[in-house]
């Protein structure tokens, strides 16, 4: 790894967290630079953030060309940021233990196959849970299934609605998400036996 770590980010939709992560390598909580922003949906927000931001930004559906593209911009970490699609193995395997994501539960409640965007809270509210969270986790094959790397709570209230309780743990999510790749780049994150060690600083 370089001793400035190379971060391409993966969106799907408006790019909040792709957002937090920028003000977050302005503000240099980082010691990273994201050098692309690639999407799977060619009107993703995002992009739009990306092209502001003055980060060479990409619209590509074609796992062999994403690789590729990779690979020549020497990217050290990747990070997915609410992309709504399932990386292929050759990436997986490529940037074993390299691929940060986020997810807006305590894994393993509320998340796997299925449990995106809106449904998670839907699903927190409708089991009554008392606390909900974010988690960021490496990536593995199996969905949301990866060492978890940090975790932060947030309190359920009673008259939440999904959309109420959703923005709250957004904004956990930017902080979760800017400390982890703030530790990657620090290579202070070390996984042994599935389970992510944070080595102090």
């Amino acid at each position: 790894m370089t001793s400035i770590t190379n971060i391409c980010v993966f969106i799907s939709g408006g790019g909040t967290n792709l957002q937090s992560l920028i003000d977050g390598e302005k503000n240099g909580e980082f010691a990273g630079k994201i050098k692309l922003v690639i999407s799977n949906k060619k009107d993703a927000y995002g992009l739009v953030r990306a092209e502001k931001a003055g980060i060479k930004n990409i619209w590509e559906r074609d796992n062999g060309k994403i690789l590729k593209i990779l690979k020549d911009e020497n990217i050290d970490l990747i990070v997915l940021a609410g992309y709504l699609k399932i990386l292929p193995p050759s990436i997986i395997r490529e940037y074993e233990n390299k691929i940060i994501n986020i997810h807006p539960s305590l894994i393993p409640s509320f998340c796997g196959k299925g449990y995106y965007g809106l449904i998670v809270h839907q699903k927190a509210l409708e089991r009554g849970v008392k606390i909900t969270g974010a988690t960021s986790h490496f990536v593995n094959g199996e969905t949301d299934g990866g060492p978890i790397i940090f975790q932060e709570t947030v309190k359920v209230l009673e008259d939440d609605s999904p959309e109420i309780l959703q923005k709250r743990v957004l904004e956990i999510e930017h902080k979760v998400l800017v400390k982890s790749v703030k530790y990657f780049c620090l290579e202070k994150l070390k996984v042994e036996n599935k389970k992510v060690k944070i080595l102090k600083e």
